[in-house]
């Protein structure tokens, strides 16, 4: 029986790509990238990995300490342009599944420190969420954060629901099954997941049907 329920953010509960672009190319625009121009769709193609490697992939050409500084001023922007934004960016059925699952849930994301602390603020979900782990505060990747999250909590038998092959990946490597979110940014084989979710309220069928 499914004990947990780990979520990715980007591409699974929401899509904050069309606010982060903007802010995003504002920041690399000031950081003397003049020509940048950032798009949701390149983001949907990137989010999903560490934020150094997205630094890598936007900005090739640039040294390693250039590159932190322009991904620096890009998190402190994309989170002041999600924190002021009013429309809502999340999937159907987020929310309410969220608030009435019952069994616990986590988010692990490869995310900057605070990101998911902000999406659970703008959509009102902090008290529903038991615990939750970022690239950005450990440093680490989101198969290692997986592990801790699920080990500190004691459970015996999570799910991470993602939307990504990266997440897939880092599933294989936590030994935790995977739920693959196919309305999200990314491709999967669907025999490589534990089950499909084509909306997100359908991951509560998978955990229906394991009791």
């Amino acid at each position: 029986m499914i004990d947990a329920i780990i979520l990715d953010v980007d591409g699974t509960l929401w899509d904050s790509t069309g606010v982060v672009a903007g802010a995003w190319t504002k920041a690399a625009v000031e950081c003397g990238m003049t020509d940048a121009v950032i798009t949701a769709d390149q983001l949907k193609g990137l989010f999903g990995k560490t934020m150094d490697a997205i630094g890598e992939a936007l900005f090739p050409d640039t040294d390693a300490s250039t590159r932190n500084s322009i991904m620096d001023k890009c998190c402190i922007y994309e989170h002041e342009a999600v924190e002021a934004n009013e429309a809502d960016i999340t999937y159907p059925g987020v929310v309410d599944t969220i608030r009435t699952s019952e069994v616990p849930m986590a988010i692990v994301s490869n995310c900057q420190s605070g990101y998911i602390e902000l999406f659970m603020k703008k959509t009102g979900v902090t008290s529903y969420i038991k615990d939750i782990e970022c690239f950005g505060n450990t440093g680490e990747g989101k198969a290692s954060n997986i592990k801790r999250v699920v080990e500190r909590n004691g459970w015996k038998h999570p799910v991470y629901v993602g939307d990504t092959a990266g997440d897939l990946e880092a599933c294989r490597e936590a030994g935790v099954p995977f739920i693959w979110a196919s309305y999200g940014f990314g491709l999967v084989d669907p025999r490589d997941a534990l089950a499909v979710a084509d909306e997100f309220a359908e991951v509560w069928d998978v955990v229906r049907y394991s009791a």
